[in-house]
């Protein structure tokens, strides 16, 4: 199986597409695990050399007890690539996984080439958000959450006709376990890089989903305020997991950032 031992954890991932070609690392997002990518696939392994991999608490990874940080999350990243002998990679990350693009690219510059942060944001507070979810999730499991969260990923519009894509992710939601549900969540709670960033010198594509609630296009705008030189890229009729409901422009974006000269 393809597990590595990181940071005292079982890290699962997969890597596939071509060889001998750049390395291209994707990162989930919060309650969601490396099958988010799966749409990606079939436009990125033909360009690149793909790392996908269950964040710590997610998908196949263990999901140890107590609180993570970002920080946690960026050294597991680091500790992947250190495994697999890449010395340096693109990132691509979304939500959660754009956190953690964000503090591997400041703490890390040389093991990023091109950074891609999508439906993400510096900063997410208040505190109580992140305290209620925490708490639904513990006293009700994820099928506390289920529904409230497919409300906020995805626009009415696709929820209503693409029922197979609503499925599968419903599933991985489900399928995520309750503490590294809950670890995350505390990641996220005590994050700040509203300054941070500022120190980022990669190229960097900032994606957002014109109707994401959550990581608001304010947000993607904040962040590319701040990194200087990065490019902001709006999807139209997308909500917050925008690389599965507008798939074919996403994928031409990250493609077209990531070979530019």
């Amino acid at each position: 199986m393809p597990h590595a031992q990181i940071n005292g954890i079982r890290l699962y991932h997969e890597v596939s597409g071509k060889p001998d070609a750049p390395t291209l690392m994707l990162s989930n997002s919060l309650a969601s695990n490396l099958h988010m990518w799966d749409p990606q696939m079939p436009a990125f392994e033909r360009h690149f050399r793909v790392i996908r991999y269950d964040s710590r608490g997610h998908g196949q990874s263990d999901a140890p007890e107590g609180d993570y940080t970002i920080e946690t999350l960026t050294a597991d990243a680091v500790g992947l690539l250190d495994y697999l002998r890449v010395g340096k990679a693109h990132f691509c990350g979304l939500s959660k996984g754009g956190m953690v693009g964000q503090r591997l690219a400041t703490l890390h510059p040389d093991r990023v080439d091109r950074l891609v942060l999508c439906d993400t944001a510096t900063y997410m507070g208040p505190a109580d958000l992140w305290k209620d979810r925490i708490e639904l999730a513990r006293s009700q499991g994820m099928a506390g959450i289920v529904d409230a969260t497919i409300e906020r990923w995805f626009t009415a519009p696709f929820r209503a006709n693409a029922p197979r894509s609503i499925a599968k992710v419903r599933d991985m939601i489900l399928t995520t376990p309750v503490a590294g549900f809950v670890g995350c969540c505390r990641a996220i709670q005590s994050m700040d890089q509203r300054e941070t960033i500022r120190a980022i010198t990669a190229p960097t594509l900032i994606i957002v989903g014109a109707d994401d609630p959550s990581t608001t296009p304010e947000k993607a705008r904040e962040i590319q305020e701040r990194i200087a030189g990065s490019r902001l890229t709006v999807l139209p009729e997308a909500a917050h997991l925008s690389n599965i409901e507008q798939e074919a422009l996403f994928d031409a974006a990250v493609v077209e950032f990531l070979q530019a000269a």
